[in-house]
């Protein structure tokens, strides 16, 4: 049974809750179209996230599932991983991805548009899991694009258009994303952890993150000019939360995972807040 002594916590490791700190995406639309005072729209944004939350779990089982064997010679995955440790078996994970796939229809008829888009999002990260994550390059904006589709869901959601603006700072902020932790995987495990890896170095991925830094924060700060002037203060936080990022992976040997990151960095969370307060009270007479 998979309710019995020891397994709640194994399921919750097979979700992986923590790691849905990056549906986050989903509510910026909400907040940069002023909307966070309609309730309307809160109501759907909220909805998007539970429904990416949970098609983003299915997509963790599907990739432990593939990655059994594997994981079970890694050094640390075998432990963490409740497939790879035997706290969990294949019939377990597999009962539990039928229930998430009834939740996500039952959830996703309400919001059918919300449903298409995290059905793109399903198919091309299962892509991901069985071949694009072996192709270098393609790998890193493969993860890129889960991003992506994180802000249109929101979009979609509350049923505004996206700005183009928007559209390619969360492009370029996701690839810094993914640049670094192909470069953390490098660092801290070898190339041999990862095929893909055999066809990086650091120092191509440290280029491919610095481009990436410097295109999100050009690229926001033209947003803001060009759309939401009121917003001006934002830009210092941006750039100091990248800064303090790149010091923590740099000098903790952080970035393999960026939730992690995020979590065990007080700077960062209160970076991201006062962040995200700013441009609350920036915007806020657009919602009034």
């Amino acid at each position: 049974m998979i309710f019995q002594s020891g397994k709640p916590h194994a399921v919750l490791k097979l979700l992986r809750p923590h790691q849905w700190a990056k549906n986050a995406f989903v509510l910026a639309p909400l907040l940069f179209a002023g909307a966070f005072l309609d309730l309307k729209a809160i109501v759907s944004a909220i909805l998007a996230l539970v429904i990416f939350s949970i098609a983003a779990s299915t997509v963790y089982i599907i990739n432990d599932l593939h990655d059994i064997e594997k994981d079970r010679a890694h050094p640390l995955k075998s432990r963490s991983r409740p497939l790879a440790s035997g706290a969990l078996q294949k019939k377990d994970a597999l009962c539990i991805l039928a229930v998430l796939y009834v939740l996500l229809a039952l959830l996703g008829y309400q919001h059918l548009p919300v449903l298409a888009v995290t059905i793109v999002y399903m198919i091309v990260n299962i892509a991901y899991t069985f071949v694009l994550k072996h192709e270098p390059v393609i790998d890193i904006f493969t993860i890129a694009a889960g991003f992506v589709l994180r802000v249109y869901a929101g979009a979609v959601a509350i049923t505004v258009p996206v700005s183009n603006w928007m559209f390619v700072t969360a492009l370029c902020l996701a690839l810094y994303l993914a640049s670094i932790k192909r470069r953390q995987e490098l660092v801290i495990h070898g190339k041999e952890s990862r095929k893909v890896l055999r066809r990086y170095t650091v120092t191509l991925v440290d280029r491919y993150a610095e481009m990436s830094a410097v295109g999100a924060l050009v690229f926001y700060s033209l947003y803001v000019m060009d759309s939401k002037p009121k917003l001006v203060l934002s830009i210092p936080i941006v750039l100091f939360g990248l800064f303090r990022y790149w010091f923590v992976v740099d000098c903790h040997n952080a970035g393999e995972s960026p939730t992690d990151v995020l979590y065990s960095d007080k700077q960062l969370i209160f970076t991201v807040l006062l962040w995200a307060g700013v441009c609350a009270w920036a915007l806020w007479p657009a919602a009034v």
